[in-house]
C-alpha cells in the first residue's frame, strides 16, 4: 500500500451549536446536497487515494450511516472508506484527548496496513485539494512530516489561526498558536502562513513521536500544539506545503486557494451563501472534480403555481432535488432536499435543510433551519432580533438558527415536538412526500 488516509471526524463543533447538538461537526449538512466531510473524502478519492479510515467519536451515529451510503466501493475490497469508532482499550483509555492521541490509539491500524505514507486530515473543512501534489512535495523533500499551509493576510490571520514560520526552503522552523503578531513568510512581508491541520507523515516517525508525546505530562496530545513543535525542536525535517500551489483539473486562478474553516455559525452561513454567486470560489459544478455524497433518490425540484395562480420561484439560490416551491418566493438561499415552501411565503438569505416546511405567508430572513423544522402559516423569523434571541440562538452577525425538528407558531411560540412525530407528518396540508427517516 502506498498511502493510508486517516480522517479525524470526531469533533464536537461546540461553536456550531445547535447544528451540532445531534451530530458531529463533519456530519453537518452543507451546500444543499452534502455533508462537510464529503469534501475531504472526495478530495482523496479524486486524487486516487482509496484506503481511507474515518475516526469518529462525538455523536457518530449520523456519520456511521452516511459513510456506507455515500462512499461504498462495493465488492472491491482492496478499496475502502471505513469508519473507526473510538474504542475502549485494555489500558482503560476513555475518549480521545486530542488529535495525536486519536492516532496513537490507532497505531495498530497503521502497523497492520504497513503503508509507505500516512495522511492525517481533518474532516471539518470545506475546500478542494489534489492531495497527490502534496504527497509529491513530501517525497521530494524526504520529509518526516509535511503540513498543508495557506498564506493569509497577516491582519486576517492574527489571533485566529495556528501560524507556521518557515525558512526560504519552506522548512518549518517555528509554530505559534494564534499569535497577535504573526511572523511573515520569507519574501512576503504582508502574508502569514496558516496551518490547515492536514499532515502527511512517514509511518516510522509516528511510531517514534506519538509514544513520546504520550509520556509528556504537559502535552495536550495535539498535532499542532504539541507533536509538530516537538518534531521541529528535535531537528526532524518538517516542511510546509503551499496550498496555493495546488491545481485542480478544470479550475483556474479564481478557485485557487479556496479553503473555509467553518467552525462558527457565521462562517458556516457565509460559506453556504458564497455558493449563490454566479462564479463562486467553490465550484460544485466541475465534472473533473466531483464532490460525492449519499444519493438521496428524490425526484427533481419543482416550482409550481398554487391554487390561486401564484407562481413559485427561486432567484440566486441553490435548490436540491425533492424540493417544492409552490407559490412561494425563495431569494438568495440554499434549499436542501425534500423542502416545501407554501404560497405567499418569503424566504430570503436563508438555509433550509432537509424536510423543512415553510407555511403560507411565513417570512424568513437570515435564518438557518436545521432538519425537519416546520414554520407555521404566518410565522416570522429574522425581522426582530431581540425577540428572536429569546427563542433561538443568534450568531454575532445576526444569523438565527432554528434547531432540528422545531415547530415555530404564528404567535412566535416554539414547540420541540417534530422530531418525535411519526414519519411523513412534518408537512402541513396535503404535501406528504413520504418518510422523513434518514441521517441526522
Amino acid at each position: 500500500m502506498d498511502t493510508l488516509v486517516m480522517i479525524m471526524a470526531g469533533g464536537r463543533g461546540e461553536r456550531l451549536h445547535p447544528l451540532t447538538s445531534h451530530r458531529a461537526k463533519p456530519a453537518v449538512p452543507f451546500g444543499g446536497n452534502y455533508r462537510i466531510i464529503d469534501f475531504v473524502l472526495s478530495n482523496f478519492i479524486n486524487s486516487g487515494f482509496l484506503h481511507i479510515k474515518v475516526l469518529t467519536q462525538y455523536l457518530s451515529h449520523s456519520l456511521l450511516l452516511h459513510l456506507p451510503r455515500g462512499f461504498n466501493f462495493g465488492s472491491i475490497t482492496e478499496h475502502y472508506v471505513d469508519a473507526i469508532p473510538a474504542q475502549q482499550h485494555s489500558g482503560g483509555f476513555g475518549w480521545y484527548q486530542g488529535t495525536a492521541d486519536a492516532i496513537f490509539r490507532n497505531l495498530n491500524i497503521i502497523h497492520d496496513e504497513r503503508p509507505q505514507h500516512v495522511a492525517i486530515f481533518g474532516g471539518d473543512h470545506v475546500y478542494k485539494m489534489n492531495v497527490r501534489q502534496m504527497l509529491d512535495f513530501h517525497r521530494a523533500k524526504d520529509a518526516a512530516c509535511t503540513v498543508a499551509a495557506l498564506p493569509f493576510e497577516r491582519r486576517a490571520a492574527a489571533g485566529n489561526f495556528g501560524i507556521i514560520e518557515v525558512d526560504d526552503e519552506w522548512r518549518i522552523i517555528g509554530f505559534e498558536e494564534k499569535p497577535a503578531d504573526p511572523k511573515p513568510i520569507p519574501g512576503m512581508p504582508d502574508k502569514a502562513l496558516v496551518s490547515m491541520g492536514n499532515y502527511i507523515f512517514a509511518p516510522d516517525v509516528l511510531f517514534e513521536v506519538l509514544p513520546a508525546d504520550q509520556e509528556n505530562p504537559d502535552s495536550k496530545h495535539d498535532f499542532g500544539a504539541d507533536v509538530i513543535p516537538a518534531m521541529v525542536a528535535s531537528g526532524l525535517p518538517v516542511f510546509a506545503y503551499n496550498f496555493l500551489d495546488n491545481e485542480i483539473p478544470g479550475e483556474g486562478e479564481r478557485e485557487r486557494g479556496y479553503w473555509r474553516d467553518i467552525g462558527t455559525l457565521d462562517a458556516f452561513y457565509d460559506a453556504n451563501m458564497d455558493l449563490r454567486s454566479v462564479q463562486p470560489g467553490l465550484n460544485l459544478y466541475n465534472p473533473a472534480w466531483p464532490i460525492r455524497s449519499a444519493n438521496l433518490h428524490y425526484p427533481a425540484a419543482k416550482f409550481v403555481f398554487d391554487e390561486e395562480g401564484r407562481r413559485g420561484h427561486a432567484i440566486d439560490s441553490l435548490v436540491a432535488n425533492g424540493a417544492i416551491i409552490s407559490g412561494g418566493a425563495v431569494r438568495g438561499s440554499v434549499v436542501f432536499a425534500n423542502v416545501f415552501v407554501h404560497s405567499y411565503a418569503e424566504v430570503r438569505d436563508s438555509i433550509l435543510m432537509q424536510h423543512c416546511a415553510v407555511g403560507r405567508q411565513a417570512r424568513l430572513t437570515n435564518v438557518i433551519c436545521d432538519k425537519g423544522v416546520t414554520i407555521d402559516d404566518g410565522a416570522v423569523i429574522g425581522e426582530d432580533l431581540e425577540f428572536d434571541r429569546k427563542r433561538f440562538r443568534v450568531s454575532e452577525n445576526g444569523v438565527i438558527v432554528v434547531p432540528k425538528g422545531m415547530v415555530v407558531r404564528k404567535d412566535g411560540s416554539v414547540v420541540e415536538e417534530a422530531i418525535s412525530r411519526p414519519a411523513g407528518t412534518l408537512r402541513p396540508r396535503a404535501h406528504t412526500p413520504g418518510s422523513v427517516k434518514g441521517n441526522v
